[in-house]
């Protein structure tokens, strides 16, 4: 296997650090040559010390100043800061691999510009495709980039049908852990703080990811993900609850066959799978033992408990603008309940609410899918004002 060169966009991010791991396991295969972050720029001064990457990109200029002051004595890289600076980490620094990790909406053009370049993609930023789906697959099959899912539940698909035809498959089924709260009452769910929802059963992940995870929102995303990278319909994609977490998903093929990928409960395996693609790395993470695991367990999710699944259902099905704006109005809500300015109900009340506003088209282009994008944040944010929250 070649030396690999890698850009890692959100490397302080809980991805982006178990990506690094990975990588500092297998030195000999892999190169990064650009890292970008927000505004954790101690995080990433200690990155950028230990990897030598070329090339380094925040958010704004007064995080670039801060990462400067910070950076070893004889550091050689640049510091580039705002969207330009994101966009030349992912497409100018000779990366044969881009592990677009970014979190939330802010993925979207620099994962787009990544496969209009033709560059290989590892996908953890489900945003992208989720807001602008069309363009990104559309950009990557013009311009021969490979998207490799990073997300446990695509990776899984994505292992499933190798060496299959796709033309024998009747169903994705996406596994959910359901979160902390399936087996909450509506009246329990109403009492739900940040706290409580940052505590995942399962995965250790960001706090947005995390209370995506236990609304269901993080699945209702990661449908319309499914949708563009496997190129099935909506009524050929299925959630199931599965509590265990050790079926990571599963393909059901016209004959009655069911491939699913099953393992540990953790993100380096699948991250470990999109770097290395086509071969496997040797990581040293606890076998499953399937005698020890005993049971499996698999029911349905409720709608009515958690209303943002089906959202993010009617959202794909109606295409266009609406996810997009799903995606948008669900980050300002997420922030306002991890502030404490909306209830955990209030989450799913928000994304409906601005849905119901949108009657914008279908995004023609990346700055139209940012636009829409911008509306629905404003919306959600106006929203979350009326009904009592600060600003």
């Amino acid at each position: 296997m070649a030396v690999k060169k890698l850009a890692i966009l959100g490397s302080t991010g809980s991805i982006g650090v178990s990506t690094l791991e990975v990588i500092s396991g297998h030195r000999d295969k892999f190169q990064v040559v650009s890292l970008a972050a927000a505004r954790s720029v101690e995080a990433l001064a200690a990155q950028a010390a230990l990897h030598q990457p070329g090339l380094l990109a925040v958010k704004d200029a007064a995080a670039a100043d801060q990462l400067k002051a910070l950076l070893p004595t004889g550091f050689k890289g640049k510091v580039l800061s705002g969207p330009q600076g994101y966009l030349e980490a992912a497409a100018g620094s000779g990366a044969d691999l881009v592990v677009s990790a970014m979190v939330g909406a802010a993925g979207l053009l620099p994962t787009f510009t990544a496969a209009k370049a033709g560059i290989d993609i590892a996908l953890a930023n489900k945003e992208a495709l989720v807001a602008g789906g069309s363009l990104v697959i559309e950009a990557a099959r013009a311009n021969g980039a490979a998207i490799i899912p990073v997300d446990s539940e695509h990776s899984a698909i994505y292992q499933s049908l190798m060496g299959q035809d796709r033309d024998g498959i009747k169903r994705l089924w996406l596994t959910a852990s359901g979160g902390p709260f399936r087996d909450f009452s509506a009246a329990e769910l109403a009492r739900v703080t940040p706290q409580m929802a940052l505590d995942h059963p399962n995965w250790s992940m960001g706090p947005k990811i995390t209370v995506d995870s236990a609304t269901l929102m993080n699945k209702g995303l990661e449908v319309i993900e499914a949708h563009w990278l496997f190129g099935q319909s909506f009524e050929r994609i299925k959630v199931v609850i599965h509590p265990q977490s050790v079926v990571h998903s599963a393909v059901e093929y016209v004959d009655g066959s069911l491939i699913a990928q099953m393992g540990q409960p953790d993100m380096k395996a699948p991250i470990a799978f999109a770097l290395s693609y086509p071969q496997r790395l040797a990581l040293d993470l606890p076998a499953l033992d399937l005698a020890q695991v005993a049971s499996l367990t698999f029911f349905e999710p409720d709608l009515e408990r958690f209303p943002s699944l089906a959202l993010a259902f009617a959202a794909g099905r109606a295409g266009g603008s609406a996810p997009a704006v799903l995606n948008a109005a669900n980050e300002i809500a997420v922030g306002r309940f991890l502030e404490g300015r909306l209830s955990y109900p209030g989450i799913s009340a928000c994304v409906e609410a601005v849905l119901e506003q949108n009657t914008s088209g279908s995004p023609a282009s990346v700055a139209e899918v940012l636009e829409a994008d911008r509306w629905a944040r404003s919306k959600a944010r106006a929203w979350v004002e009326d009904q009592g929250g600060s600003p």
